[in-house]
């Protein structure tokens, strides 16, 4: 079964084993990996995002990828740039349209700091798990030129990811846009307490909205028992919990490739038919192939131009 991953980092990865390289991505049969150009500083961020844009293409080029910048996918397997971390336009409408100039199609607005866009889901430096310090972010939200950055994002034909952001960053931006809009990589809180995860009302929030929830693999976000096994149960204990309370077209893949230490279970994309043949055992064919690839190229139909 093919696949879309809506999030990983080997783009600003710079040393280690890499869990995604084309080779990986042929084997797990994906049909589109997004790599997010990364920016933890604010300062200097809109400068290496462009940086990161040119070596995007250095990147499909040298691992035999077909960069796109539409839903429209060529044969092959296809990768589109994105950003993470709304800080890379330095507040400025400009630069944020320079970005979609340069092929960026999506951008996280948020990190795990505060920026000129608005507050993250997390209060502290870290989005721990059960244990962690943090406490969830909840009465700050976007900013005012956060509103006008997720305006401005609709009208360019960019997509809207709110993952990283803060419930009410989350509920506002769905306000402004009434159209689809991505969490790409996140998990449930109700299944394991943590900051990063969505709450059930952000998950209905977005399946309301027509957008999906890319599941992210990050084992500190997902269960306390790291094993491979537990590690399995997690994932499936957080889709299923997902698509029951939003339904069978809100869930798809986010897996924080290369962002993330090796999960036990999905150590590489190579692994993933491992996984989408659990999802096709715990919800049949039918929704496993909707959240593997479905939902997501849906979105970015709905929400990219041809």
């Amino acid at each position: 079964m093919k696949y879309i991953d809506l999030h990983c980092d080997a783009l600003t990865k710079v040393e280690g084993v890499f869990q995604v390289t084309g080779d990986a991505l042929r084997k797990g049969k994906c049909r589109l990996q997004c790599f997010a150009a990364f920016v933890e500083e604010r300062e200097g961020a809109f400068a290496r995002v462009r940086a990161y844009a040119e070596a995007f293409g250095t990147l499909c080029e040298r691992e035999g990828l077909v960069p796109v910048r539409s839903a429209l996918l060529p044969e092959g397997t296809c990768a589109l740039l994105t950003v993470e971390n709304g800080a890379a336009v330095e507040g400025s409408l400009e630069k944020l349209d320079c970005l979609y100039g340069l092929g960026v199609r999506m951008m996280t607005l948020t990190w795990n700091h505060v920026n000129e866009i608005g507050f993250p889901s997390i209060i502290g430096d870290r989005a721990l798990g059960h244990g962690g310090l943090q406490m969830r972010e909840t009465e700050r939200g976007l900013t005012k030129f956060g509103r006008e950055t997720v305006e401005r994002m609709k009208e360019l034909g960019m997509v809207v990811d709110v993952s990283h952001g803060s419930d009410k960053l989350l509920f506002e931006a769905a306000d402004i846009l009434g159209q689809p809009f991505v969490a790409s990589h996140s998990g449930a809180d109700a299944v394991y307490r943590c900051a990063r995860n969505l709450t059930d009302e952000g998950i209905r929030r977005i399946a309301d909205a027509g957008g999906v929830i890319g599941l992210d693999f990050c084992a500190a976000f997902l269960s306390d028992d790291r094993s491979a096994a537990g590690q399995r149960a997690a994932i499936l204990a957080h889709a299923a919990h997902i698509v029951n309370v939003g339904g069978e077209n809100v869930l798809a893949l986010g897996s924080d490739f290369d962002g993330i230490p090796q999960n036990s279970y999905l150590r590489t994309a190579a692994d993933m038919p491992r996984l989408l043949a659990d999802f096709d055992g715990l919800f049949g064919a039918r929704i496993a192939e909707k959240i593997a690839w479905k939902n997501a190229l849906r979105v970015l139909g709905d929400c990219l131009r041809p």
